[in-house]
């Protein structure tokens, strides 16, 4: 009959980013290792909480299934001599499969004799295997950073300290870093004590008397709840914050919420002042009226019971007290000063020891901007706006709320600007400039934002690429990747047909006016173009694109993002046409004859059928019209210009032979067709698609 069996790892605390790569390896590890050992189960399920991970399998078979199989070996000719005898690799293949080389049979594949041996294998108790299963699952675990104990080679999250393995009623015995596995498990810390698991079944239960509510997804949706419930109880809400959600839900084992009182003196704050040592320092969830704006309360959550939680409360209040009378006095510090005199500070500041100050940095920027709005073709007010947005984004880096407060810069120094006077464009340039901060994040959307925010990430993307520092692999230490995924979005988002190629000529030219040495431009060129194509491949792939229409459009693009991804865009519409399959046809024909000429002038005079001749007229008629769609990035009328010469061109192939023996009259033949190759691959590199 099949049991149920259990493995619970009990540890020391784990952080809590360790549980969803811990919750993920084990359901992944587990499967695996289950099926190659051969053993049915109905139902597997992972559980963790701080102080353990565990593993339980419902209906877990009492043994293997049996193994039955043909296992092919060397073909007839290799596996048997001139007599009939067997050869060596015949022995060697019986050998390795545990058969004799009598019992060896010989089947056709695809027409060719083969030797076969039939394989079986009785399944094992899986008594016998549950404990390597063990060994190996734990083994197999990896950490961001583990760690070693006492006097062991072994690494892992946190020190062991327990290990449960039971099938059925009965322990699996192994012994591991110096503990035996057994059935105690241990409750939660202060309100908890050992217990010993009659069986897996009732894990959960049994956990729930220790006050250890083992199943992660049950606790937040006890902790929302809770929080709810408490919100609710004066008149307010709290905002979804899945982030920080998940993470209080694996800091504790047995959650209790409660409520705290923020001081009146302190609500005056900007609302990031008072939110962010809140949610990033102590994990508290903000309270917010049915106006959307705070109220003087947050919810937290307590590992443990309702005993002494006034006494809770009231140190938590105090905590949070402590944070908010230093942001307060930060504050009234920092606008003593105005944001603008703030910026020769900076020279204090290194931005990278080979790349200059942050000081150099807002220089290089303000003059990336103003390249930026050139091309854009921005009025004066703008350009007024974007200039002053760039000269002040970096000025809250030397403020006392932000030196305190990091996760505030940008966010304090649109505050403080706003305090000063400064243009609202100025302030919420200074707030946008850094967004996109993360995956998934806003993008900016005032103009101030959008120029300052690409300048900015163009410098460090431009400097780190000269200095050597290029992302490798998994390794991208100064998130260079997400930074120009960003430029690619904000691109893309505002339509702005842009040169970046244009821009990094820009960018070192500023890094060269301050002496900050790079290599050579034209080395480096290659590699940020194709950085910047495999950012905006990312985008076009989660967009749903397919893979071919995405190699087409990049094979031959320009270094404008915008341009580019317009081409993609509408080749995704026009391959689903019956007309694409011709002018496909007509393009690759043309492709390929055309790599063989010599000399891409075509002289029209050198010409003799009518058909070639009339196609050449035709393409001299389109000609000026198709630049001026293609120059203006109307590519959906560009592709139509395009297609009205493909049964020009098609009426060629049928009536002239392109290889003739005349060079001249051949020549000018393949001209012909690397013309119609430029146009009617506006679209892209069509020859790509599957």
């Amino acid at each position: 009959m099949a049991k149920d069996f259990l493995l619970e790892i009990g540890t020391e605390e784990l952080p809590a980013k360790f549980a969803p790569g811990v919750l993920q390896q084990l359901e992944d590890k587990a499967r695996k290792q289950l099926l190659e050992l051969r053993l049915d189960f109905s139902e597997l399920k992972i559980y963790t909480t701080p102080r353990r991970m565990a593993v339980q399998v419902t209906d877990l078979a009492e043994k293997q299934t049996d193994l039955s199989a043909e296992v092919k070996g060397p073909a007839l000719k290799a596996a048997h001599d001139a007599e009939g005898n067997p050869t060596k690799a015949a022995q060697g293949f019986a050998r390795g499969q545990g058969v004799e080389t009598k019992d060896l049979f010989v089947q056709d594949l695809n027409g060719v004799p083969y030797v076969y041996a039939r394989k079986f294998e009785a399944g094992k108790p899986a008594a016998e295997l549950l404990a390597q299963f063990c060994l190996d699952l734990i083994n197999g675990l990896h950490f961001p950073k583990p760690m070693r104990w006492a006097d062991l080679d072994f690494r892992f999250a946190r020190p062991i300290r327990w290990i449960v393995a039971l099938y059925g009623a009965e322990v699996i015995p192994f012994e591991f870093v110096g503990l035996t596995s057994g059935r105690v498990t241990r409750g939660q810390r202060t309100l908890g004590h050992d217990l010993e698991l009659k069986e897996p079944a009732h894990y959960v239960e049994d956990l729930r008397q220790i006050y250890v509510m083992v199943d992660p997804e049950e606790r937040k949706k006890v902790i929302w709840e809770q929080i709810q419930k408490l919100a609710q109880g004066v008149a307010g809400t709290v905002d979804e914050d899945a982030g920080l959600l998940e993470e209080v839900m694996h800091i504790v084992e047995y959650p209790t919420a409660l409520m705290g009182e923020v001081a009146d003196k302190y609500m005056h704050l900007p609302e990031a002042v008072i939110t962010t040592p809140m949610k990033d320092h102590q994990r508290y969830f903000p309270v917010r009226g049915k106006d959307g704006k705070l109220l003087p309360y947050f919810i937290t959550v307590r590992n443990g019971g309702t005993h002494a939680l006034d006494k809770v409360q009231a140190g938590n209040e105090k905590v949070l007290k402590a944070r908010l009378e230093d942001a307060a006095f930060y504050y009234r510090e920092d606008q003593k000063q105005p944001l603008a005199d703030l910026v020769g500070k900076l020279e204090k500041i290194v931005y990278h020891d080979k790349l200059g100050t942050v000081r150099q940095r807002v220089e290089r920027i303000r003059q990336l901007a103003h390249a930026i709005t050139e091309q854009l073709g921005l009025g004066e007010e703008k350009k007024l706006w974007i200039d002053r947005t760039a000269l002040l984004a970096k000025a809250d880096l030397v403020t006392m709320m932000v030196y305190d407060f990091p996760e505030l810069q940008g966010i304090m120094g649109a505050e403080y600007a706003a305090l000063n006077g400064e243009p609202q464009e100025v302030a919420t340039g200074i707030l946008e400039h850094y967004q996109p901060r993360f995956a998934g994040d806003v993008l900016p959307q005032s103009i101030t934002g959008q120029v300052v925010s690409i300048a900015d990430k163009l410098d460090a993307i431009v400097g780190s690429f000269g200095i050597g520092l290029q992302p490798t692999g998994s390794q991208d230490p100064y998130a260079l990747r997400r930074q120009a995924q960003g430029v690619v979005g904000i691109l893309l988002d505002a339509g702005w047909d842009i040169s970046l190629e244009k821009l990094f000529a820009t960018s070192y030219e500023s890094f060269n006016q301050q002496g900050v040495k790079l290599e050579p431009l034209a080395e480096i060129l290659p590699a940020l173009h194709d950085f910047f194509l495999q950012r905006l491949r990312y985008v076009l792939q989660e967009q749903g694109l397919r893979y071919d229409t995405i190699d087409a459009v990049l094979a031959n693009a320009g270094d404008s993002m915008t341009r580019t991804a317009k081409k993609a865009s509408v080749l995704t519409e026009k391959r689903e046409t019956p007309e694409f399959i011709p002018y496909t046809q007509a393009f690759i024909r043309c492709l390929n004859l055309s790599k063989k000429v010599e000399t891409q002038a075509l002289n029209s005079k050198d010409l003799v059928d009518p058909t070639e001749i009339t196609l050449s007229e035709a393409i001299t008629l389109r000609k000026e019209r198709f630049d001026n769609l293609v120059m203006m990035g109307e590519y959906d009328q560009a592709y139509h210009v395009a297609s009205e010469l493909v049964p020009f061109i098609e009426k060629l192939f049928e009536a002239v032979m392109i290889m003739v023996e005349d060079e001249k009259l051949k020549q000018a033949r393949l001209a012909l067709l690397s013309e119609c190759v430029e146009i009617l691959g506006c679209l892209g590199d069509l020859s790509v698609l599957a």
